[in-house]
């Protein structure tokens, strides 16, 4: 492929953008051939990204799972699923590829390059998977993990700072008092009201022994969550901020 020096080149660039210096310089850059340059120049399909695309996924879906799982010990399976999943999804890798410049590194054909494939977001989140696999069969898992923690340490910790995803507010609400040393919220029915077929729920989230927050809803676990809600909004928006 008449490129190859031109590869070689951006492949160095690349490492240096990197912070990483690769045993066989060449994983990286079959990591940013895309389609489009085989088709135009000759190889085989193989030669392309598309292959390390695949395994650069299955990199980021672990690390991305056990950074979740050691950052938000008290979230659920559903949440810390939810939470993966926005990490992971093409417009999130393509954000963190923009960051690193990505598109620049790329090799593409001239079709795709007049189209404006260096920023599209499909390309740009792909070879960034290429890029974590290249890391990964050059440097191994350790290392490819620490490289994407690295790389989405902006989203992890945005979500650090969020705490719990919106529709979870009693883990949110955990997490919060826990970090500021007090004890895990309790939940207690304050009243039921209306018939048996429509009832109204009220119920008081206690923390340490005070009622901190009071919301209502039609089934109980809706209450619960509209009181969690109310403490975090109003006795627990910033640690300590609501003696009186």
């Amino acid at each position: 492929m008449g490129s190859s020096k031109e590869g070689l080149l951006t492949g160095q660039r690349l490492e240096s953008a990197l912070g990483l210096k690769f045993r066989d310089p060449a994983l990286l850059q079959q990591a940013l051939v895309h389609r489009s340059l085989l088709n135009e120049q000759g190889g085989q399909p193989e030669d392309s990204y598309e292959r390390m695309e695949y395994l650069g996924d299955a990199v980021l879906e672990l690390t991305v799972s056990t950074e979740l799982f050691r950052r938000f010990p008290l979230l659920n399976e559903g949440d810390l699923t939810k939470l993966r999943s926005s990490l992971v999804r093409g417009d999130s890798l393509a954000k963190v590829a923009r960051r690193l410049n990505l598109g620049d590194f790329i090799l593409l054909g001239k079709g795709e390059e007049t189209m404006g494939g260096r920023q599209r977001e499909s390309i740009l989140a792909a070879a960034f998977e290429a890029v974590v696999a290249a890391v990964y069969l050059d440097q191994g898992y350790e290392q490819a993990s620490c490289f994407v923690a690295q790389q989405l340490d902006p989203e992890l910790e945005q979500i650090s700072l969020q705490g719990a995803p919106p529709d979870n507010p009693k883990s949110g609400l955990q997490e919060r008092v826990q970090a500021i040393g007090l004890s895990t919220p309790k939940y207690r029915l304050a009243s039921s009201e209306g018939p048996d077929h429509n009832p109204l729920f009220t119920v008081e989230v206690l923390v340490d022994g005070e009622v901190s927050g009071i919301g209502q809803g039609r089934r109980r676990s809706d209450a619960e969550k509209a009181a969690a809600r109310d403490a975090l909004s109003r006795a627990f928006p910033i640690p300590g901020a609501s003696e009186d």
